[in-house]
């Protein structure tokens, strides 16, 4: 009996030892077999999201709205909550304000006009199609009437009350009670005249079309004044208005507190909107742009719904919009579609292009303290990370740094395919991105027992696409609907924040320039250098201000 207990005992450690070192190879399998899974599910996600059937997933347009309903599929088939306001989706309208349709068409002698080069139809213009053959110096009844504005600019050039646009109405409604069956609108001097196309403008459409000729236009196609011109036209002018939807979905853990992790699916489409680096009218897919996050979203989702820390609840919003300007986000903060505390904030935003040359970049390091402890203990020692403290930036994260939220942003860069119609599924990084899927998950692990993150601001990043020597320090809402542009950030210690500006004013001119939009308000500030001089006029509620400012 002696010697069979003494075999058992030294055979005993032998068989813990071979069951451990079997757990761990099953361990090991286990492991292998779900980075195989989640890779092979990343790369179907971009795949699909990224085909040419949807078309560059433009906001609003049908391929879009097949992009929403593969992300509802996904959460519907693995059981997670919808969120919205309709189930998973809340729907918002973007209303980008008038614009001259593709049939709008402006000749003179045979030529095609370019709009905006050569001509503009001012935004209050009446929709009509005529001819005429009229000569500058003469005002005929029955043909266009021209006018110039140079009497004017140079009898007004010292009043800040002069207002260019209503010198123009009221010249219309003169000339079409004559007989003139248009305004054609130039400058022959070279004073600042800010007539500019107001795309927000409500006012009562004129009796006659209204047309401002450029100083370019007016010198290929209008220099002799005595000739007579023949002047074909059609002007039709309508509200570019389109639905968007958010995708939302929830993880319910009953905890206080809620983590929200994000990711726009939004892309270019064939560049309809003007953003795009490249030029012809092709299929923009977006890959990297963002049906990477896109994936890694639902990814991650998946992973919380399996298996998550259970002291935060998770809000998973896929936003639309965010090409345009950060609507999605921006419309969810305004118009929540569920009540929550929030935590913090997670973004995804081209997440695709990870490698040595393209490092993983988070942002938002310096919108908690509580970061900082967390990145210090936790490291991927598969990724190489550099750190952003800014909370803002051209992604829908920055909207809940605004709203007094810690965010982190994850990004590897940008690339030659950056908003090319040559971002396509197959230069995606899976084996990266399922790294940073997995890293954001340690994360949000580790923040598990933190409780509700302080938060902390930052500077803020300037977003625009004029170059622009000087800056006021501000954001811009672009999604506001009044003329002017409104500010939606001040940043701590800049040139704003030092003048008094503050979030919700609206800016209106800048020296001699006016502006009606965030466009113009770009075009009016990229007229200024550092050391210049001038003053600023503001709307603030009903009252308007006037600051000097030197930038």
């Amino acid at each position: 009996m002696m010697k069979y207990c003494l075999m058992a005992a030294l055979l005993f450690p032998s068989l813990l030892f071979a069951q451990s070192k079997k757990k761990k190879k099953q361990m090991l399998l286990d492991e292998q077999k779900a980075n195989t899974v989640l890779v092979t599910n990343l790369r179907n996600h971009v795949h699909y999201l990224a085909d040419d059937k949807l078309e560059g997933r433009r906001t609003g347009s049908k391929g879009e709205l097949l992009a929403m309903e593969y992300l509802v599929k996904q959460y519907t088939d693995n059981h997670i909550d919808p969120k919205g306001t309709n189930g998973y989706i809340q729907e918002f309208e973007i209303n980008e304000g008038k614009q001259v349709t593709a049939n709008s068409f402006f000749k003179v002698n045979g030529n095609d006009l370019k709009l905006t080069e050569d001509y503009i139809p001012l935004a209050f213009c009446k929709n009509t199609s005529l001819k005429g053959a009229p000569a500058m110096a003469l005002s005929e009844k029955g043909e266009p009437w021209f006018f110039d504005l140079k009497d004017e600019l140079e009898a007004n050039q010292n009043s800040p009350h002069f207002d260019v646009e209503t010198v123009i109405k009221k010249q219309a409604e003169t000339v079409a009670k004559k007989g003139a069956t248009a305004l054609i609108v130039y400058n022959s001097t070279k004073l600042t005249d800010n007539v500019l196309f107001n795309k927000n403008d409500k006012s009562p459409a004129s009796d006659i079309p209204v047309i401002y000729i450029t100083a370019e236009g007016c010198k290929k196609y209008f220099h002799d004044h005595a000739a007579t011109i023949n002047i074909e036209l059609n002007i039709a002018m309508e509200e570019n208005k389109r639905m968007a939807r958010n995708v939302v979905a929830y993880i319910n853990n009953n905890a206080p507190t809620t983590v929200i992790l994000g990711a726009h699916y939004d892309h270019l489409g064939y560049g309809e909107d003007k953003n795009a680096l490249d030029v012809g009218h092709e299929i923009h897919n977006g890959a990297d742009d963002n049906a990477s996050g896109t994936a890694a979203l639902i990814e991650l989702a998946k992973m919380l719904k399996q298996s998550s820390p259970k002291n935060n609840n998770y809000l998973i919003i896929h936003f639309s919009g965010e090409e345009l300007g950060l609507f999605g986000s921006k419309y969810w903060v305004e118009h929540p579609s569920t009540n929550i505390t929030a935590n913090y904030m997670i973004n995804m935003d081209m997440v695709g292009r990870y490698d040595t040359a393209h490092k993983l970049t988070i942002g938002g390091y310096g919108t908690s303290p509580v970061w900082g402890d967390v990145f210090a203990t936790h490291t991927s020692p598969k990724l190489i990370t550099k750190f952003d403290s800014s909370g803002s930036g051209p992604s829908d994260h920055a909207t809940f740094y605004r709203s007094n939220i810690p965010v982190l942003f994850f990004f590897t860069g940008s690339h030659p395919d950056y908003h090319k119609a040559t971002d396509d599924w197959d230069k995606i990084n899976y084996e990266g991105e399922k790294d940073i899927v997995q890293y954001i998950y340690q994360l949000i692990q580790a923040t598990d027992g933190k409780g509700k993150l302080a938060f902390t601001k930052t500077a803020e990043q300037q977003m625009g696409r004029v170059k622009m020597t000087v800056t006021l320090g501000v954001i811009p809402d672009y999604g506001y609907t009044g003329t002017g542009m409104r500010i939606d950030g001040v940043s701590p210690g800049k040139l704003a924040e030092r003048t008094g500006l503050k979030t919700g004013d609206v800016l209106l001119q800048l020296g001699e320039y006016k502006f009606v939009d965030v466009m113009s308000y770009m075009n009016a500030l990229s007229k200024f250098k550092k050391g210049d001089k001038t003053k600023l006029k503001i709307k603030r509620g009903e009252e308007e201000k006037e600051f000097d400012i030197e930038f």
